[in-house]
């Protein structure tokens, strides 16, 4: 079955674009489109498409506020900003939103139609070309890395394995707000991932050293196992000298 994609952006001529583009690829369909913030909520209740696509500047109000409100309704909704505003704060306030995926609408039509698929099947993660480096860029010096309680419970519970979804269970928070603090949380650490936060994390001394493992056993508790002997390994060198 086709996705199923509604699209919300205030450009007549962006609208007829992805129209025509989809229009040769057999693995998504349009079912709605709206150009204005205050049509979206009722057009994504009617059609419940797969993915919608939002503009960040809508010609009634803000499409990033738009897409926090869509997550919070819809945690299954796959969001994708495409958006002809570019930049760090445009691409870091997008993550913050909880969105699938930011592609601009200059990128490639392959990176156009790859954000759609992918937030067709995993709309609570976030993918985005460009953001290691944007986060890069935003690496606070050492004096930052004081967390907020609230910032330091997230951590934890990311240290224990919980899923963003679950931290949001547990801490009684939306699914939003959770990916708010996470993104803090990758800014302060300078990360682009779960693994790359716990280990600086863990280099840092903001969790504990024996503790510093997922219980899950999967690829992030593998890549932050990878991590702590790459830190250990110069330590057990000097004693062995």
């Amino acid at each position: 079955m086709p996705i199923q994609l509604a699209i919300v952006d205030g450009h007549t001529l962006v609208r007829y674009g992805l129209r025509e583009l989809v229009a040769h690829d057999g693995d998504i369909e349009i079912v709605a489109e709206c150009q204005a913030a205050v049509d979206a909520p009722a057009m994504i209740a009617a059609a419940r498409p797969d993915v919608v696509t939002v503009e960040v500047a809508l010609p009634d109000g803000d499409g990033l506020q738009l897409a926090r409100d869509l997550r919070d309704t819809y945690p299954d909704l796959g969001i994708v900003i495409l958006t002809s505003k570019q930049g760090d704060d445009v691409l870091l306030r997008a993550l913050e939103t909880g969105v699938s995926a930011f592609v601009a609408k200059t990128a490639p039509v392959e990176e156009v139609l790859a954000a759609i698929r992918h937030a067709a099947v995993a709309a609570a993660s976030f993918t985005a070309s460009g953001l290691a480096v944007a986060i890069a860029r935003r690496r606070p010096p050492p004096d930052a890395l004081a967390l907020s309680p609230r910032e330091t419970e997230v951590l934890n519970l990311l240290n224990d394995g919980l899923s963003i979804p679950a931290v949001a269970i547990e801490l009684y928070i939306s699914v939003s707000t959770a990916k708010t603090y996470v993104a803090r949380l990758y800014e302060k650490l300078g990360a682009a991932n779960r693994a790359q936060a716990l280990m600086a994390a863990m280099h840092h001394g903001l969790i504990d050293y024996e503790q510093s493992v997922p219980r899950t056993g999967s690829a992030t508790s593998l890549a932050l196992a990878a991590g702590r002997r790459c830190l250990v390994a110069p330590e057990l060198a000097a004693v062995g000298r």
